[in-house]
């Protein structure tokens, strides 16, 4: 592939698999627009293959991450990685965050419970924190505080994610949601394997969208530490986020029987009172 049909592939991911977030990726300018399509299409790959359910999975990430050193040595092969090295020529995007993304994929396949909420922020650092600090290399900012408020961010989104995908991650027997959290509010993994809609398990789920928006609001600070044309596109994906989550409180059980998503127009809207209104919620 050329140059330009290895960005467009990596747009094509973003649109296909990150429709929350390419949203505000498309009011970005090109430069760094482009790089955050090669970053997100990256880290993307490395979701994917975490989780197939067929074999080899931590022979491909080996693999992937190979790619990444290929990538930052001046040899990419993969069409993602070809646009992510152009990337690298403009901005400074630390080889770290995405290793640290990998281990996070990689601790999917042996970590399916997590006891305590530290326990999470720490997957959340993986997942999540290095996702801001991909992000912030491309998007640039002003006062270093913007990092923290970065990660704050990210956290945000990442236990937004956890919320919202409750449902969907039983399928694979995974239970994000801290057992020390069931346990506080008197609910049993089986009662989340029956999808038991019950007040206990209400209160749990409405436990967890207060965590994540008071994440929302600790972020907050951040729109105001980027560079002006980032401030936008971030506004958006924070405010794409945060309109889950706002669905998601009025009506928590949703999460125990279908993954809640946002509709076209919906998203125009955010896009509209974020205009009127920049803040996340």
């Amino acid at each position: 592939m050329t140059l330009d049909e290895s960005y467009d592939f990596c747009r094509a991911v973003a649109h296909k698999h990150g429709a929350n977030f390419s949203v505000g990726f498309r009011f970005l300018p090109k430069a760094k627009r482009r790089a955050v399509y090669a970053a997100y299409a990256y880290c993307r790959f490395a979701d994917d293959i975490a989780d197939d359910p067929g074999s080899g999975i931590s022979e491909r990430l080996a693999a992937w991450q190979a790619e990444l050193d290929a990538c930052y040595a001046g040899s990419p092969e993969h069409p993602i990685t070809i646009a992510l090295a152009d990337a690298l020529k403009h901005f400074a995007i630390p080889k770290s965050a995405f290793v640290a993304l990998i281990d996070g994929c990689r601790q999917d396949l042996v970590k399916t419970r997590y006891e305590t909420f530290e326990e999470l922020l720490h997957y959340c650092e993986l997942v999540a924190a290095s996702i801001s600090d991909i992000s912030l290399a491309i998007f640039g900012y002003r006062k270093d505080s913007a990092i923290a408020h970065g990660r704050d961010l990210s956290t945000a989104l990442q236990l937004t994610n956890v919320t919202r995908d409750i449902g969907d991650d039983l399928a694979r027997d995974r239970v994000y949601v801290p057992q020390e959290d069931l346990r506080r509010f008197g609910v049993s993994e089986r009662d989340l394997f029956a999808r038991r809609e019950t007040p206990e398990v209400q209160r749990l789920i409405e436990f967890q969208i207060d965590r994540a928006e008071g994440y929302f609001h600790a972020a907050e600070p951040l729109l105001e530490e980027l560079e002006f044309d980032a401030r936008f596109p971030v506004l958006l994906m924070g405010g794409i986020y945060a309109t889950v989550l706002g669905k998601l409180r009025k009506d928590p059980l949703v999460v125990i029987r279908r993954r809640l998503s946002l509709s076209k127009w919906q998203k125009l809207a955010v896009v509209g009172t974020r205009m009127l209104r920049p803040h996340f919620v």
